[in-house]
């Protein structure tokens, strides 16, 4: 691995230049590395991050990729990690017209790191630098500790995705001047939602009704809005001084571990909680990669696009960047891929922007004709892109703009399978065209780890219950005993889990009879509990 020679830095360099002029914005420094499949190979485990810490199972997916490759070669063209400055690898053996095309892909990535607001917690240090800290701490601990140190990485990174990421983006957008006090977090978090369980319209007459006291009376609004509070509910005091007992719930696991662990807070396991706090700020980082797949490759595929017919360099490599390109963006017929799927997105958005049509009046249209000649002009299409890819995310991303447009533009559809009991085969066919239907199995194919909250007022020394708040998905059975071994060790003692597991109902005549239905699936609610190494399940 070695950086790019000046030749290519400065074909780089030009690209920059290009890329600003159309709009994108990125820091000036960045480093480029030069890097053979092997090399690619060896750092895809460590999610490219060269200074990451090292673990056993790296080294087995290492073992893994290699085999794969040997199976079926590939060349993978680059990659880029968000880190000050953004660091990126190119393979050995890209031709100076293919770098330039990567580069502007590469600059897309950049731009969309350096832009997206879920990323604002990755903006202010260098990842690359404290992941190198992190590793030569790691290393200090295993010659002190031995395999005790792997034994603590495997536990956290089985529930490395049980961090509050969304808390974490909230405390750097929370003005200062905003702070709430006690009282108020109290009533609104624990009180309406624990204590009387107001339904969701109440709730939120309830933050109207504080909003009005706090813009008709200044400083004392929120002494006015606690006033009326107490007319509704005389017990509020009561309970609000004997809160401490009930605490929020909390929703970063791994961090009330390493506050409210007994066992963790002993001085002689203090050193567990260093090795827990590095994953969980790897875990954080990497969080809004995952949730931004869509957006983050369909934005730099858009810019390649661009950005690469225009450029000059393309002379004499026309064709060799059609198949390039249309082998990294062709839009599969069944299955997803976030390139193709992201760029045409942008493209269709920036075009309902320069016509007008993301607007009430076009949406009150209900003719096709009148639908198709629709255009104000308005030409603010990249304007309006640049937002997009300022504020959102996949989730929103697929839930606000995927339309029945977009899927009949691109014959967009859901496919099913059923068993031809004659043939003994499955057949694929087109469920459905819909638009509702294609978002939903898109939304569905998006990363969405469990909410899982400690119940605090159930949790003592001796046992820590946990919470699953059920959305329709029920845990991986085949990882529950391990991952609850994991946290049962980090708490020094019994834990509890309740969630919903799904009871499949046969129909009368069973499953052997000809044409039986699959059956209905019934949720029933379940506690999981480890103590003392063993695993036992309780219908609730």
């Amino acid at each position: 691995m070695e950086l790019i020679n000046q030749h290519t830095k400065a074909i780089m360099e030009g690209c920059k230049e290009r890329a600003r002029d159309a709009g994108l914005s990125f820091t000036d420094e960045s480093l480029e590395y030069i890097v053979t499949n092997r090399d690619l190979l060896e750092l895809t485990p460590k999610v490219m991050i060269p200074t990451l810490y090292d673990y056993w199972v790296h080294d087995l997916e290492v073992l893994r990729e290699k085999g794969k490759y040997e199976l079926y070669p590939h060349n993978p063209y680059e990659t880029v990690i968000n880190t000050r400055p953004p660091i990126s690898f190119y393979n050995d053996n890209n031709p100076d017209w293919l770098n330039v095309m990567i580069f502007y892909h590469v600059l897309g990535h950049i731009d969309f790191f350096q832009n997206n607001l879920y990323f604002r917690h990755t903006w202010d240090y260098d990842f690359n630098g404290q992941a190198l800290s992190d590793k030569r701490l790691i290393a200090r601990l295993r010659s002190e500790k031995g395999h005790w140190v792997d034994y603590v990485i495997e536990f956290a990174r089985a529930i490395d995705n049980l961090v509050d990421f969304h808390g974490e983006l909230a405390r750097l957008y929370t003005p200062e001047t905003a702070t709430l006090s006690e009282r108020l977090d109290y009533y609104f978090d624990v009180f309406l939602q624990r204590l009387k369980k107001v339904s969701m319209n109440d709730y939120l007459k309830e933050v109207a009704r504080y909003n009005d006291c706090v813009r008709e009376s200044g400083e004392q609004g929120e002494k006015t809005f606690f006033a009326g509070a107490a007319k509704k509910y005389p017990e509020l005091e009561a309970h609000f001084a004997k809160r401490d007992g009930t605490l929020p719930p909390k929703r970063d696991l791994l961090q009330y571990l390493m506050d409210e662990s007994p066992f963790l807070n002993r001085d002689e396991n203090e050193w567990m909680k260093q090795v827990m706090e590095i994953i969980r700020n790897t875990a954080i980082f990497f969080q809004p990669q995952i949730r931004t797949k869509i957006m983050n490759e369909g934005w730099a595929s858009y810019w390649h696009e661009k950005l690469f017919l225009k450029d000059d360099r393309i002379r004499g490599h026309e064709v060799d960047f059609a198949r390039v390109h249309a082998g990294v963006t062709s839009l599969p017929r069944v299955g997803l891929n976030p390139y193709a799927l992201g760029m045409r997105l942008f493209t269709w958005l920036e075009e309902l922007g320069d016509t007008g049509r993301y607007s009430l009046s076009y949406q009150r249209l209900a003719g096709v004709k009148a639908r198709e000649e629709f255009d104000t002009g308005a030409g603010t299409g990249r304007e309006f892109i640049f937002r997009i890819r300022e504020n959102l995310c996949d989730y929103l991303f697929v839930k606000e703009f995927i339309d029945q447009g977009f899927t009949d533009r691109h014959r967009l559809f859901v496919v099913d399978r059923r068993l031809d009991r004659q043939r003994q085969v499955w057949q694929y066919y087109v469920k459905s065209r819909k638009s509702d239907d294609y978002r939903q199995m898109l939304l569905n194919t998006l990363y969405h780890p469990p909410v899982i909250e400690v119940d605090g007022e159930r949790t003592d020394d001796g046992q820590l219950h946990l919470v699953h708040r059920f959305e329709g998905k029920q845990l991986v059975r085949d990882y529950l005993a391990n991952t609850l071994l994991g946290i049962g060790f980090f708490w020094g003692g019994a834990v509890s889990l309740e969630t919903s597991d799904g009871v499949l109902e046969r129909p009368s005549g069973g499953p052997a009879a000809e044409g039986a239905e699959e059956g209905e699936i019934r949720w029933q609610r379940v506690r999981y509990t480890m103590r003392d190494k063993v695993l036992s399940r309780q219908a609730l």
